[in-house]
């Protein structure tokens, strides 16, 4: 159901900053009531993210430095789409990269948007099994990633008490243990 006197009419776009992973624009809107407002928006390309599970009924996590929060983060394997690359593509690409494994199994889990009140970030969720560890990797030399293995058993500790706090991994782990639940 679309309620036409919500949606906003762009009448300018200004780019800020054209940058290697993102751009920032600001748009003047035209809203109800003939009003104009500014809008800040974050243009990101797309990223892909794998909740991956192993035979011993381990989710293999990444942490790495997350310069935004000065802090470490425990994550799924994920990675930001490359120009015409499609999601599942650039998901088995990411997985070899952060992890050094290759997946039998795909299955697509939807996408969400991360930010939507700035940002048009749409992240697709993948899930990946049936492990082959590769010998040689290339890892991208920018990254510095730790390999994690916790049991499915203590995710949702690890989520309650805050140790895993990254949005993506959350949801990709939540929707994982309904699934779960509901068998």
């Amino acid at each position: 159901m679309i309620s036409s006197h919500l949606e906003e009419i762009t009448l300018a776009s200004n780019y800020i900053y054209r940058g290697r992973m993102i751009n920032v624009r600001q748009d003047r809107v035209k809203v109800k009531n003939d009003r104009e407002a500014l809008r800040e928006i974050v243009e990101h390309p797309g990223a892909v993210a794998i909740l991956v599970l192993n035979e011993q009924e381990e989710a293999i996590l990444v942490r790495q430095h997350r310069q935004p929060l000065k802090e470490l983060l425990l994550e799924i394997p994920a990675g930001k789409l490359e120009p015409g690359e499609e999601p599942l593509e650039c998901a088995r690409r990411e997985l070899l990269e952060e992890t050094g494994f290759t997946a039998a199994e795909w299955n697509e889990h939807g996408f969400f948007y991360p930010s939507p009140g700035f940002c048009d970030e749409k992240i697709y969720l993948f899930s990946a099994s049936g492990l082959t560890a590769q010998e040689s990797v290339t890892i991208d030399p920018d990254e510095n990633i730790e390999v994690v293995y916790i049991p499915l058993a203590e995710i949702a500790n690890l989520i309650d008490s805050g140790s895993i706090k990254d949005g993506k991994t959350i949801i990709a782990l939540q929707k994982m243990l309904l699934r779960r639940c509901a068998k």
